[in-house]
């Protein structure tokens, strides 16, 4: 999974993103310290990996990842390249989601490129330029699906397809609100890659005081989160400052920070659950002697493309999967035992993949 973190500059942008993967991006209290995109990668905390490894005596453990790429805070103009922000754009076009960090606490020694703090207007500043940035792209494919139309007929459905997202755009909606009617039409949506088609994680950034009751008091944060709400996106709170207080400490006194703190996980682990929340992402395990592993796959994914994930031959080649919920694994405490007791099924073609299924494939090419 690939995330964007996008945002106006000196909103806490590059100091969440250290925090999240304590890659050292440059943090500084002025316009454009990021110049090049940071990308850092970081594990999916998974305690079911841990458990299994010690069953199975594997070798190695192998989590999910997450990639985030931290790019230079955008401003108003930047699809027409002010502040080199179309350079910056094109950075996050293959995300797979959005994380715009929004500036909610009050500090006369942070300036704001706007002078005053206003969640809000930050947001649809930067939507804005997403917006106009998805339709320059747009543009220049429906000049070539034109041209292309004049000697392919075929290509006038895709000169269709093109101007309804367009004209959504010029009236100031997100291309994830144009409704499809097909799934052809949806897929020719995605091999797009524009930027107001991605889902959004709002993540309002909030003074140290402001984190234990996770941002109820502040005002700023009730309307980011009913801004979310209207466009079926999520929001969430954290605390910069602290996350990167916190991803510098040993683990065990991470965990009595955070109990101190009163906010129960980090602002990392609460971000990946958001993210598998709002993408529909799941997790199926394998185990073994060579190593543990979890897997990422929307929900809904069947079998064989489940197995397609470890190798594309698993894929072509699917006889059965041999599968065991990972609870039930636990309950009777070896592979051997759940197999004796029925527990361990073999699916076909058409099993729909669930979250904490140990799989093992089975397959012939």
């Amino acid at each position: 999974m690939k995330l964007g973190i996008v945002g106006l500059p000196n909103v806490g942008k590059s100091t969440l993103f250290n925090a999240l993967t304590q890659a050292g991006a440059e943090s500084a209290n002025y316009p454009f310290c990021t110049i090049e995109p940071n990308v850092g990668v970081v594990p999916v905390p998974d305690n079911r990996l841990d458990v299994l490894a010690k069953m199975f005596n594997s070798q190695k453990i192998v989590p999910a990842s997450i990639e985030f790429v931290d790019i230079a805070g955008l401003v108003r103009g930047a699809s027409k390249g002010e502040g080199l922000g179309n350079k910056f754009l094109s950075n996050i076009r293959e995300v797979d989601a959005i994380i715009h960090v929004v500036r909610c606490f009050e500090d006369e020694n942070i300036v704001h490129v706007d002078s005053t703090i206003d969640p809000i207007r930050d947001i649809e500043t930067i939507n804005l330029e997403l917006i106009l940035s998805d339709i320059e792209v747009l543009g220049r494919r429906l000049d070539k699906a034109k041209k292309a139309a004049k000697g392919d007929k075929k290509y006038e459905q895709e000169v269709a397809w093109i101007e309804k997202i367009i004209d959504a755009l010029n009236s100031g909606k997100a291309a994830r609100s144009v409704k499809f009617e097909s799934e052809e039409e949806a897929k020719f949506a995605d091999s797009l890659f524009l930027l107001t088609t991605k889902s959004v994680i709002y993540v309002c950034n909030v003074a140290e005081d402001d984190v234990s009751d996770d941002g109820m008091s502040n005002d700023f944060v009730k309307k980011v989160r009913e801004y979310a709400e209207s466009e079926n996106n999520e929001a969430m709170v954290v605390c910069a400052k602290i996350e990167e207080e916190i991803s510098n400490l040993p683990k065990e006194e991470k965990d009595e920070f955070i109990e101190a703190l009163g906010i129960g996980e980090s602002g990392l682990d609460r971000l990946i659950k958001s993210s598998y929340r709002l993408l529909n992402l799941i997790s199926f395990l394998t185990a073994g002697e060579k190593e543990s592993r979890a897997w990422t796959i929307t929900k809904g994914t069947k079998a064989p493309q489940a197995a397609g994930k470890i190798h594309s031959d698993f894929e072509r080649g699917f006889i059965r999967a041999e599968i065991v919920a990972y609870d039930d694994l636990i309950s009777c405490g070896s592979y051997a035992a759940a197999k004796e007791k029925g527990l361990v099924r073999l699916e076909g073609k058409e099993y729909v993949m669930k979250d904490g299924d140990i799989c093992n494939f089975r397959f012939n090419v």
